[in-house]
C-alpha cells in the first residue's frame, strides 16, 4: 500500500500548488489554465483510446455501460456525494465546482491501466515502479485540475485510496482474469471517459462521465466474447 499512499500524496501536494496558483492569477489566465488542462486532457485521452485492439469492443462497452450508469445514476450519486463532502469539510460554498472537480479528477486518476496494473504489481510482486511513475503524472495534473476546478480535486485521494488499495490486496486473484488484453481494453475505454471530462473541460460538450464507469468491467469481458463471435461469422460466411 505503500505506493498508493505515495500517490495520494503527490496528488494532495499538487492540488495544494493549483489552488495556490488558483488563488493567485486573474480570471483570464484561469481560462487559460483550463484550456490547457483541456487540451493535455484530450492529447491523453486519445493516446489511450486508440490502443484498443478491437474498435467492435471498445464500441459496445462504452454504450451498454453506459446505459447502466445512467440507470443507475452514478455520475449524480458521485455528484452528490461531492456535495456531502463539501458541506461535512470545507463548506466554501464552490457548489458545482467542488463537485465536478471531484468527480472529474476521481475518473481521470482511476480510469487508465496503470490505475489498475501499477497496483498489482505493487501487490504481487513488490514493483512499485508503474505505480510510482503514475503518481508523478498524477501530482502534475492534480496542479492544472485543482487550478481549474478548486479543492474539489484534492479529495479525489480517498477515491485512489480505496479503488487502488483494492487491487493492490487482491491483485494476485484479479490479474489472470483480466489478462494482457483485458487491461488494454480496459485501458482504452479509460481513455474514451478522459476524452469526456477534455469534453467538459473545453465547453464543447457535457457529458455525465461516471454514467460510464461501468464500461470498465464490461470491456475486460467483451474482449474475450465478441472477437470469438465475429471470427465464427466471417467464417460461416467464408
Amino acid at each position: 500500500m505503500i505506493a498508493t499512499i505515495i500517490n495520494c500524496i503527490t496528488v494532495l501536494i499538487g492540488s495544494l500548488i493549483g489552488l495556490f496558483i488558483k488563488n493567485h492569477i486573474s480570471k483570464d489566465f484561469k481560462h487559460i489554465v483550463a484550456s490547457s488542462a483541456g487540451l493535455i486532457t484530450l492529447l491523453i485521452g486519445i493516446s489511450m483510446g486508440i490502443e484498443t485492439d478491437s474498435y467492435v469492443v471498445l464500441l459496445f462497452s462504452v454504450i451498454i455501460g453506459g446505459l447502466i450508469g445512467y440507470l443507475l445514476n452514478i455520475d449524480d450519486r458521485i455528484y452528490n456525494l461531492g456535495n456531502t463532502l463539501e458541506k461535512k469539510t470545507v463548506n466554501k460554498g464552490e457548489g458545482d465546482s467542488f463537485a465536478r472537480g471531484f468527480l472529474n479528477a476521481s475518473v481521470l486518476f482511476c480510469s487508465g491501466a496503470m490505475s489498475v496494473l501499477g497496483p498489482i504489481q505493487a501487490g504481487t510482486a513488490q514493483d512499485y515502479q508503474l505505480l510510482l511513475i503514475k503518481s508523478f503524472l498524477d501530482g502534475s495534473m492534480a496542479i492544472i485540475f485543482a487550478a481549474t476546478y478548486g479543492i474539489g480535486v484534492m479529495f479525489s485521494i480517498l477515491v485512489i485510496f480505496i479503488y487502488q488499495g483494492f487491487f493492490t490486496v487482491l491483485g494476485s486473484l484479479i490479474s489472470p482474469i483480466l489478462g494482457d488484453a483485458g487491461l488494454n481494453e480496459l485501458s482504452a475505454v479509460g481513455g474514451v471517459m478522459i476524452l469526456m471530462i477534455a469534453f467538459n473541460l473545453l465547453d464543447i460538450k457535457k457529458f455525465k462521465t461516471a454514467n460510464y464507469l461501468p464500461s470498465l468491467i464490461l470491456a475486460p469481458i467483451l474482449i474475450k466474447v465478441i472477437p470469438p463471435i465475429i471470427d465464427w461469422f466471417i467464417n460461416l460466411l467464408g
